[in-house]
């Protein structure tokens, strides 16, 4: 159902609201530009530190631009199984094909509570789901035994995997097989993981150039395997100053530099450091984009 390079879209703001004029320019230049989806309200588009009623225009103001010309899965995870219900709901009532949700991060929960939790937002939101596990950002790791779990569950379609495991993935995949599709959740393992068996990313790096991550998952999946190993190494120098800081700190500044949106970010994130910067201008400047 969800395949190939999907955009983790930023949320631009400017002078501390969010600006819909950059928001609705960023969407056009992502499907001008072979996206094959779109993820608003993700950790990329600082969902922590949206208000509810912001989170919920981002999502409806996102379908409502994209225009049904390919998906939109709107960003609904929350430490609160109830807030995610909820979060979830508002995603299918605004239009959004479907919905990803971050492992419950901070509480810790059990294999069990993870299960449960997302049994319970599947079976109160008849939506497609994508599970999302990023160990790094919540301090749990959802293995893929409750992976498998979840994956009999009808409405639960794929997972974003971003716990840098290779063996996890394979894992994942050989306890599913076609029950649920994987997507990378770090660009720079895109196609190791697609060569085990992913269908494609959820990708930050695609901010700032979606026709080459579209273009590198599209090969692989044409088995011009040369040509996606190509392209991979062209974006390697992206993939790594990308994340030279905290995302989406670095990909904000990139936005930025290229004069698509204004910049800023919302505290508790602070802007590029100035040593980040010129790293991040140097590799900017080298691939063509500035």
């Amino acid at each position: 159902m969800f395949a190939g390079s999907i955009v983790a879209i930023v949320t631009p703001f400017r002078n501390g609201r969010v600006d819909e004029r950059a928001l609705g320019e960023l969407i056009e230049f992502q499907i001008a530009n072979g996206t094959d989806g779109i993820v608003p309200c993700g950790t990329t588009g600082e969902s922590a530190t949206l208000s509810h009623q912001e989170h919920g225009r981002v999502v409806a103001f996102t379908v409502e631009a994209v225009k049904r010309r390919v998906p939109v899965i709107a960003g609904a995870g929350s430490n609160s199984t109830d807030e995610a219900i909820a979060l979830t709901r508002h995603a299918k009532q605004a239009g959004a094909d479907g919905a990803l949700l971050i492992t419950p991060y901070y509480n810790k929960p059990m294999q069990e509570g993870l299960f449960r939790h997302y049994k319970a937002v599947a079976d109160a939101v008849d939506l497609p789901l994508v599970l999302y596990n990023i160990p790094g950002r919540t301090s749990v790791n959802m293995v893929p035994s409750t992976v498998a779990r979840l994956a009999a569950v009808r409405n639960i379609v794929a997972i974003k995997e971003g716990s840098g495991s290779l063996q996890q993935v394979s894992d994942i995949i050989q306890a599913c097989g076609d029950r649920i599709t994987v997507l990378s959740g770090d660009d720079a393992l895109t196609l190791p993981m697609m060569a085990v068996g992913a269908k494609g990313v959820i990708t930050v790096t695609a901010n700032i150039a979606p026709a080459d991550m579209a273009a590198m998952v599209d090969a692989f999946a044409a088995g011009k395997f040369n040509e996606a190993k190509r392209l991979h190494y062209k974006l390697y120098p992206l993939f790594t100053a990308l994340f030279l800081e905290t995302n989406p700190i670095p990909v904000k500044e990139a936005l930025a530099m290229m004069g698509k949106i204004d910049g800023e970010l919302r505290l508790p994130l602070s802007p590029l450091s100035t040593e980040s910067r010129e790293k991040l201008a140097r590799v900017m400047k080298e691939y063509g984009l500035i």
